[in-house]
């Protein structure tokens, strides 16, 4: 039981999520009607049915993205990549942890932060004239709990920049698209949430039966052409979706070998989570 269960008494879960809400649509799946679906914090205001609302960079650019993709789900955004600003990367990179292990370019988060506006200019540039190249993840190998090893995929601090801002930008849209009860890598929600939910649901409603179930090397198996697909269905602007496809094709290195990635997404990484997630929107 989580600590935060005495809330659950007044009629809510955590993090907002109201019990009392009712579908606003016909067909909205019943475990929505126990959550509801609170916005995570983020932001709001003005549509266009193209093109990104807004070209300026910065909060209110993102606000834009945010709020036409609440009032419409099937638009698909054409011009993203002006929001990756050098501000945003600036945020990127403070929002990165300090003493995380280096990737294969051994640049650790303090040694680029010694230049870090000339290393920014640079960064910015060679993304939005299309130079900027994705390294090869450092290939690492963790214990499980039944004995097996897991892999993990350490980028180059500077990848995890571009990626972190790049998903920032996504998660703009696809924040609008997730369904309430999903909790996997969203900001403001995590697996404490998760389970204050799913027991709210247990005794607040009739439940017959829970599924638990886990998909074996899902992150190792993921085929990366309907990745790309789903991406799609949303992301119009080519140069977003063709680092998404960079950072997919990079590969590992291990022990000094580089592996080509013909499948699958390394575990550890920045954008990983992010692109998983869209296959588990509401369609």
């Amino acid at each position: 039981m989580s600590h935060k269960s005495s809330m659950h008494e007044g009629g809510e879960s955590y993090s907002g999520i109201v019990l009392t809400k009712q579908p606003n649509q016909s067909g909205q799946p019943p475990a929505e009607v126990v959550e509801g679906r609170p916005l995570t914090k983020e932001n709001t205001p003005e549509p266009n049915s193209y093109r990104t609302p807004s070209r300026e960079s910065g909060r209110s650019g993102l606000e834009r993205v945010r709020e036409a993709a609440r009032k419409d789900g099937k638009l698909k955004f054409t011009a993203l990549l002006h929001h990756v600003s050098s501000d945003l990367l600036r945020e990127s990179y403070y929002s990165l942890k300090r003493k995380a292990a280096p990737g294969v370019d051994g640049m650790t988060w303090g040694e680029y932060g010694e230049d870090l506006e000339a290393r920014l200019s640079d960064l910015h540039g060679r993304i939005h004239r299309g130079a900027y190249r994705a390294r090869p993840s450092r290939r690492t190998w963790i214990l499980k709990t039944d004995g097996r090893k897991r892999p993990l995929g350490i980028a180059a601090l500077e990848d995890k920049v571009v990626q972190y801002a790049v998903g920032k930008v996504l998660g703009q849209i696809w924040e609008e698209d997730f369904v309430g009860y999903s909790y996997g890598f969203r900001p403001g929600r995590g697996q404490s949430d998760a389970l204050d939910a799913l027991w709210v649901g247990i005794v607040r409603k009739k439940v017959n039966w829970i599924l638990d179930l886990d998909i074996r090397s899902f992150f190792d198996k993921l085929q990366h052409e309907w990745l790309v697909r789903f991406v799609e269905h949303r992301i119009g602007d080519e140069r977003v979706v063709r680092l998404i496809q960079k950072w997919l094709k990079a590969g590992v290195v291990e022990d000094g070998k580089w592996f080509q990635a013909e499948e699958g997404s390394p575990q550890g990484s920045v954008m990983t989570p992010r692109t998983q997630k869209v296959t588990w929107v509401r369609p």
